[in-house]
């Protein structure tokens, strides 16, 4: 307690010789008209800025001072000394962090690719380098420091640069919203957040004064979550603390127990949600650390999954998608209502028993075993019947109508006329089952996280841009009658907090959030309409290429070591190779990001939007794997597969012997396209085919 109290007095001051030296600040979007004055609090005006229908998602830049070209990637250097093939751009596929040359470049190539084009960034957290060095452990200052220089990069780019930074409003001098998040690095020790306020929540209140409307900045110094109206009245962007409900934050006991800070924020979530439904305004969730709840890595506390996975659920009306960082591998993650306990649905629950968990601040690498979880959890989704084959590739208007059709099927009568011939009867029933299977003809059983790659060069420095639908947009009006809440939430009392942490085994009573009206139409997230997300655009940066270090093959031989051993250094694809004396001057190639896939484009993911029947149907589809290596492979049973296929399977049985192994293979290879597809770009292109087929192919 003592040490705490003594690093708080020392970083409030550090926050007060500072206090006047953070950039100013930025200023969302707006439309034709002003926002009234009663609904500033959150929303700040300026001239109209046209909407481009795109933003930016970038996260864990983890920049790094100590970085050296042509150091060591050994764990006892960390590329800070010693000999090696660390590049100048960076040491991809090890645990070293940033070059200030890479962040530089990645901000130089923002200013000039995609600036212009796009209306707001997420920004997810982990802004500092991690403590993986004993020879120069962190500071707080250091970590200020580097958040500091992450602000200063933001508005070298995105302020606006009209001589008025020094005015005394601080939401006026950026060109568009930039919305930042606390990552389990941002802090000292990693991991570990008290309950607010505290040093840090206070130091950010700073750090970020020109990120966080000035009427929120209470509630941000309360617990570092706030949200930004970057289409103010429509569209609004919630920064989550997902400090205090990350399994690896020992100050903190998950969100079931009221004196806690994870159920002080979702009660916040919940009201603020509650609120934007009844505006009209719609919502996408960010935040650092992802929902990952697998066998094989779970990084939230059981309680605040529950109440998470139980909000996504009631307010799917109004949410339009999750965005996370910190994990550095691109994939998606299904958040299944059907996983919700029976007594979070009825408003009651108990704190969960914690797991114990490695150390969670380098450690963010996992075991094939993890990809493998999702892989066979998502091969139990349910099946489409023959009739909807393909539903994830349509347009949006043969959705729409799909879906149509599909709502009138739900009311059909459970036995068919006589009138009605007997497939057609069997057909629709085939699509109710599938219907009920899927919660209903949107998808309605699913909500979905998409876990953003890293800057930081642990595979490839990656980063990505969003498109949503902006129909209608720029001629909306604001409403004229709008009321914020207060966003303060009641803490319980010292009485009621020492009576629950006395009752741990109690169960605590909290409110089930309203659920969408019986008459509301399906949300964002789940039928293609204004702001539904359409598609990314993933980007990437090839370093072994820019660094122009090595030549011929990009692994030379080295051995990458990919979910062996996570709790293992990673010395990276070039370990123990000295490209260079340290006093030579590197020749690198032109820095520059390339564009890795378009998820609408791309001839593997095929997805016509981002909505819940897409990514249901992608995420079906690489759970579809069958082994390619002869006797391993998986037989499907009748209720796996679509009805005709397996008819068509029973008439080509006796063919069997007839189909040599390669057009087998070539079969299976086919079927596993999605799958193979979606691990090589979880490991952004650093991982070779035979890797992957060795790791991945059972």
């Amino acid at each position: 307690m003592l040490g705490a109290r003594c690093f708080s007095l020392a970083l409030a001051a550090l926050l007060f010789a500072d206090a006047h030296a953070a950039p100013p600040a930025q200023l969302p979007l707006r439309y034709e008209q002003p926002v009234p004055q009663h609904v500033k609090q959150s929303v700040v005006t300026e001239k109209k800025r046209p909407l481009h229908g795109r933003f930016l998602h970038v996260t864990d830049f983890h920049p790094d001072r100590f970085y050296q070209a042509y150091s060591s990637t050994s764990q006892d250097a960390a590329c800070h000394r010693g000999q090696g093939p660390a590049g100048i751009y960076g040491a991809e596929t090890s645990e070293c962090d940033s070059p200030i040359d890479l962040i530089n470049a990645t901000m130089r190539w923002i200013e000039q690719e995609l600036k212009d084009n796009i209306d707001f960034v997420v920004w997810t957290g982990d802004s500092a380098r991690h403590d993986n060095d004993d020879e120069i452990p962190r500071s707080a200052e250091q970590v200020v420091g580097l958040n500091k220089l992450m602000v200063q990069k933001m508005l070298e780019v995105f302020g606006k640069h009209n001589g008025d930074e020094e005015d005394e409003d601080p939401n006026n001098d950026y060109i568009i919203p930039i919305v930042p998040n606390l990552g389990n690095n941002d802090i000292l020790p990693h991991n570990v957040m008290t309950k607010g306020p505290n040093a840090w929540t206070r130091t950010y209140a700073n750090v970020w004064r020109q990120f966080i409307p000035e009427a929120q900045k209470h509630q941000f110094e309360q617990g570092g979550w706030y949200y930004v109206e970057v289409i103010p009245n429509r569209l609004a962007v919630f920064s989550l603390n997902t400090l205090y409900f990350f399994q690896s934050n020992a100050a903190v006991d998950g969100c079931a127990s009221k004196h806690e800070p994870g159920f002080q924020q979702m009660e916040w979530l919940r009201i603020q949600l509650q609120f934007m439904r009844e505006r009209g305004v719609k919502a996408i969730l960010t935040g650092h650390v992802p929902p990952i709840r697998q066998e094989a890595k779970k990084t939230w506390d059981e309680t605040c999954w529950q109440k998470y996975t139980l909000w996504l659920r009631q307010y799917r009306d109004v949410i339009v998608g999750s965005l996370y960082g910190h994990f550095n591998y691109d994939h998606f993650l299904l958040q299944d209502f059907r996983n919700l306990d029976e007594d979070t649905e009825n408003g009651h629950m108990r704190p969960y028993q914690m797991e114990e968990d490695e150390d969670e601040d380098m450690n963010t690498a996992v075991s094939s075993d993890y990809f493998i979880q999702l892989r066979d959890e998502w091969s139990e989704l349910p099946n489409p019947p023959r009739s909807l084959k393909g539903l994830g590739a349509m347009s949006e208007n043969e959705t729409e109508a799909k879906a149509d059709s599909l709502l009138q099927l739900e009311v059909l009568p459970t036995k068919s006329k006589g009138d009605k011939k007997k497939q057609k009867h069997k057909q629709q029933q085939k699509l109710r089952k599938y219907i009920q299977q899927m919660g209903g003809p949107y998808a309605e059983r699913f909500a979905a996280s998409f876990v953003g790659p890293s800057v930081v060069p642990n595979f490839f420095p990656a980063c990505r841009v969003f498109e949503y639908n902006i129909t209608g947009l720029n001629q909306f009006t604001a409403d004229s009658d709008v009321t914020l809440p207060p966003p303060h939430i009641d803490t319980p009392s010292d009485e009621e907090e020492s009576a629950t942490r006395q009752n741990k085994d109690k169960r605590v009573k909290f409110t089930v959030p309203e659920a969408p009206s019986k008459s509301a139409p399906p949300g964002p997230a789940y039928s293609p309409q204004t702001l539904s997300l359409l598609k990314y655009t993933q980007y990437y940066a090839n370093i072994t290429n820019i660094n122009n270090d090595f030549r011929g093959t990009s692994r030379d031989g080295a051995e990458v070591e990919h979910g062996s051993d996570v709790l293992k250094w990673r010395e990276g694809k070039h370990k123990g190779k000295r490209p260079h004396d340290k006093d030579h001057a590197p020749q690198p190639k032109e820095f520059k990001f390339q564009m890795h896939y378009d998820t609408r484009d791309d001839d593997v993911y095929k997805l016509p939007d981002l909505t819940m029947p897409s990514l249901v149907d992608l995420a079906r589809r690489i759970g579809d794997f069958k082994s390619e290596k002869g006797n391993d492979l998986l037989p499907q049973t009748a209720d796996e597969r679509h009805d005709d296929e397996v008819d068509a399977e029973k008439k080509k049985k006796h063919k069997k012997k007839k189909h040599g192994k390669g057009k087998h293979g070539s079969k299976h290879r086919k079927q596993n396209e999605a799958w193979y597809t979606f691990v090589r770009r979880a490991f952004v292109e650093t991982m070779d085919p035979e890797e992957i087929e060795e790791q991945f192919g059972h």
